[in-house]
């Protein structure tokens, strides 16, 4: 049987053992405290051939984001993130009037936006880096759920009102990965 490389990571809110894989290849095993190693091991083992499955699929993509998340590349990249989410919010939302509260960009794994109850908007820094097409639906989608705060057809059609083809965008952001 191939040794799976992964790493560990004990969490005080896991409940169970969460594998993760990445489009970098990382392979992130999450596990509560309470979790032992044998009993870790026999779930990465009983999992491998599913975990080289994922890794396998992931060959044909290259990431169109850089795969570090360090804070020098963050630093580098958040004003120029902040910019373009300042920009193109001010320019989306002439057509929407959505009232808003600040503008945030973070550093995240795994999220390339998200919207508070408070009004926030908050981007990972790596919207900077993607085509014009895919940070502008990216922000449009953020948006948007200051109108609906959900993912109802209402949304959507608050979504595709200035990005129709935003299927094919969303399609494109899945494919390849955030990392």
């Amino acid at each position: 049987m191939q040794e799976i490389n992964y790493t560990l990571k004990l969490s005080k809110k896991a409940k169970r053992l969460r594998l993760a894989i990445y489009c970098d290849g990382a392979v992130v095993l999450t596990a509560p405290h309470s979790a032992g190693q044998n009993f870790i091991n026999q779930f990465v083992n009983k999992n491998t051939d599913w975990i080289l499955k994922k890794l396998e699929g992931f060959k044909p993509f290259v990431p169109r984001v850089p795969v570090k998340n360090t804070r020098r590349e963050f630093i580098k990249y958040k004003t120029e993130a902040l910019v373009l989410a300042q920009s193109r919010v001010g320019y989306f939302n002439k057509f929407y009037n959505f009232k808003f509260n600040k503008i945030n960009i973070r550093n995240q794994k795994t999220r390339w936006g998200s919207c508070s109850k408070k009004g926030n908007l908050n981007f990972n820094y790596k919207i900077a880096l993607l085509s014009p097409a895919a940070a502008d639906y990216i922000i449009v989608h953020e948006l948007c759920h200051l109108g609906e705060f959900n993912h109802s057809r209402n949304f959507w059609n608050l979504v595709a009102k200035t990005i129709p083809n935003y299927l094919g965008i969303r399609r494109e952001l899945k494919r390849g990965g955030l990392c």
